[in-house]
């Protein structure tokens, strides 16, 4: 990664000898002093040190209560992990001469389309990835979670015409995850098969990746992972697994999973390749992926804890420098699943990590105190020190004014609400707001989780769901556009909440009535 080296050269001078690696016992403690204060139901840790595996551990169940334990075989949700892979298929398939970076996206998929016509006709494959389209944050992620729902990636594909950019095109980073269902169709395009077919074929099988993609069977892989809420202080199954698991619109950006086997051989393939592993990926492709492409913000946060200066997207990898070294990350969330991978190419070293519940900030703080046995192991950074630091951080005032409170709110009677009937948006679809056994209804036609009982909040309103796992409730509110027919504008209850709730870019009119 020459190219990559120089640019870095500078930023890491003089940063010293690598510090010793923790002890095992060390590791042992942080995860000890996390299962206790978060409680996830079960996880699974791998760290590498100089090309080797050198720690592992797992811990807790499947489904919490089952006794069936987790192990280094149970597959895990990696969620947005599943970007790198979605990245190095596609350089597979350049590398084959099947496509190239610089490609116009609309030489593959013609019909393509978003919103400003000149980007459409300008943005290439290489756009796909690195989240500096003009897309908002986590634009239409309304069209791939929560699942199951009924949206298609013809639908995507439809829908990011409607899309209206929030910032000027290459102009700045933006997270998103529908470009990246592009990608995964500008690759089967390309390589005449599938997302899924291809995955399989030219990521899993050369590398010997236990991972699933796709549509398969759980009485064939039994060893899965299922993802859990808290509730009443206890770990919930959520969204579980039936006899299929079926084949995902989201697939390309974020639906993959894997075992811990399978991830640590993944974080080999990049540490430490093998002569077999460069003959699947050569040395030039491999510093394409890992190019700096997209600035992103760096946090207070982490410039204070680990002294960040550099922080850049690639493509399907973060970039940054921390404690002087370099790494290169990226994490994942799904609704109950957590996972991260953070490698150090120039100590051949990093780790991974998959949860299935605990919360985000479990998935963080372990991330954190692994990164500093690595990074800067002298400093003695524990779970107990993040978890105190991060509760200092939300206690100082204006650090976050969290959700209000809607405790007062009372079900919508038959005959309260004057914005009754079916709405549409252009990319979201149609939404029903009827009367319903006393009360009004919210129902989307796509999205069958998004249905919930219309509620009264003083002179707003909003939806509380049905399904407890969709926790962003929204606001509705509805008036009148200036030809005289309804609109509806929805936002999220909890402003701070999860951006892929992308309520505030729905515009819905009203087409007609209940049935």
């Amino acid at each position: 990664m020459a190219r990559f080296h120089a640019f870095f050269l500078i930023l890491l001078a003089g940063c010293g000898a690598t510090p010793p690696a923790p002890s095992t016992a060390a590791r042992d403690r942080a995860i000890d002093d996390l299962l206790e204060h978060y409680d996830p139901p079960g996880l699974a840790v791998g760290v590498i040190e100089n090309g080797r595996v050198a720690y592992v551990r797992t811990a807790g169940e499947r489904i919490a209560g089952s006794g069936m334990p987790v192990d280094r075989r149970t597959l895990f949700k990696i969620a947005s992990n599943s970007k790198a892979m979605t990245a190095a298929l596609l350089a597979r398939l350049v590398e084959a001469g099947r496509l190239r970076w610089d490609d116009p996206v609309k030489r593959h998929l013609p019909e393509f389309r978003l919103y400003d016509e000149w980007v459409t006709e300008h943005i290439e494959v290489r756009d796909l990835l690195v989240h500096n389209s003009g897309l908002p944050e986590g634009a239409g992620d309304l069209m791939l979670w929560p699942e199951p729902n009924h949206f298609t990636r013809e639908d995507i594909i439809r829908g990011l015409a409607f899309l209206a950019p929030g910032y000027g095109f290459r102009s700045g980073y933006a997270y998103d995850n529908l470009l990246y269902v592009v990608a995964g169709e500008v690759a089967a395009a390309a390589g005449a098969a599938s997302y899924e077919e291809l995955m399989r074929r030219e990521v899993f099988e050369p590398l010997g990746l236990d991972c699933r993609v796709g549509s398969w069977r759980t009485d064939e892989v039994a060893n899965v992972a299922q993802p859990h809420v808290r509730h009443d202080g206890v770990n919930v199954p959520v969204r579980t697994d039936g006899p299929v698991v079926p084949a995902i619109t989201s697939a390309a950006a974020g639906g993959i999973r894997c075992s811990l086997d399978a991830m640590l051989t993944w974080a080999l393939n990049w540490l430490d390749p093998t002569p077999a592993q460069l003959a699947w990926l050569s040395e030039e492709q491999r510093s394409e992926l890992w190019a700096a492409r997209t600035p992103m913000p760096i946090s207070a946060r982490r410039r204070a804890w680990f002294d960040t200066h550099y922080h850049a997207y690639a493509f399907g990898f973060r970039l940054a420098d921390a404690d002087g070294a370099w790494t290169v990350s990226h994490t994942g969330t799904l609704m109950g699943m957590y996972s991260a991978m953070t490698l150090l190419p120039d100590e051949k070293s990093g780790f991974v990590l998959m949860l299935n519940g605990g919360g985000g900030q479990a998935r963080a703080v372990l991330n954190d105190v692994l990164l500093k046995q690595l990074t800067a192991p002298e400093q003695g950074r524990t779970v107990a020190w993040f978890v105190e630091a991060l509760e200092r951080e939300a206690a100082v005032p204006g650090g976050g004014e969290g959700p209000p409170d809607t405790s007062a709110r009372t079900p919508v009677p038959a005959g309260g609400l004057l914005g009754t009937g079916t709405w549409r948006d252009p990319w979201f679809g149609e939404v029903a707001i009827c009367e319903e056994n006393g009360t009004v209804r919210f129902a989307s036609a796509k999205s069958p989780l998004l249905t919930g009982t219309v509620m009264r909040l003083g002179e707003r309103y909003l939806v509380d769901w049905d399904d407890p796992s969709v926790d962003v409730e929204a606001w509705l509110d509805f008036s009148t556009r200036g030809d005289g027919s309804g609109r509806l504008r929805m936002a999220k209850v909890d402003p701070d909440a999860d951006f892929s709730f992308d309520y505030e870019d729905l515009d819905f009119t009203r087409v007609g009535g209940c049935d």
